[in-house]
């Protein structure tokens, strides 16, 4: 009888980390490999979701009000969804890979589910959601920015790229809630990441 094949295995690899220089590079610095990349699946787990949501909670953004902060979650929604595509590839870089069932990928998020609130129709409860959500982001990719720290450079520009962005997101959103000043300017374009882009455009 043949074994099943584990939902976060990839059957088809047949060497391991110990025969992949950059992983061995990594360990030899200090890193747990395997802590790291499961601390990454958490992260984009978390990222991925959040577009989800994002993309629940704009549209419910309604109103002479919520029309104008529409956009601003845009800007955040989409920059979530590069912050997935950015870091994925390093995920397998390192020998790990996405679980194949999404609904196990998204118990994995290293952030709760940003629902929809009940009272929706209160612009300000939909903010908050948001502002939990980057801030949870926050602390997420500064735990993968303190175990890669001058161990595994690629990782952590990556890392630190997608944390200021998470910070600039999380400005914005205490600018709207609390009249916190943020410096906050228009993307040039929706999805701009400006602090990502880079990685954006070696893995497209």
């Amino acid at each position: 009888m043949a074994k099943k094949s584990s939902k976060r295995g990839n059957p088809s690899m047949s060497i391991s980390n110990k025969d992949v220089v950059a992983v061995q590079v990594v360990e030899k610095a200090g890193v747990n490999v395997k802590k790291l990349v499961d601390m990454l699946i958490r992260g984009v787990g978390a990222e991925f979701t959040t577009y989800y949501y994002y993309t629940i909670l704009r549209m419910h953004c309604t109103g002479l009000e919520g029309e104008g902060i529409k956009e601003i979650v845009e800007d955040a929604r989409i920059e979530d969804r590069n912050h997935f595509e950015a870091m994925t590839p390093r995920i397998y870089e390192l020998g790990g890979s996405l679980p194949r069932d999404i609904r196990e990928f998204a118990d994995l998020s290293a952030c709760p589910d940003a629902y929809l609130p009940k009272d929706w129709t209160d612009i300000k409860e939909i903010i908050k959601v948001l502002l939990a959500a980057e801030q949870c982001a926050i602390k997420s990719w500064g735990q993968v920015c303190e175990m890669t720290y001058g161990k595994d450079p690629r990782t952590y520009d990556i890392a630190q790229n997608i944390m200021q962005e998470e910070i600039e997101h999380e400005a914005w959103f205490l600018e709207l809630l609390y009249g916190r000043p943020s410096a906050h300017f228009r993307r040039r374009f929706i999805g701009e990441s400006p602090h990502v882009h880079k990685q954006l455009h070696t893995t497209h």
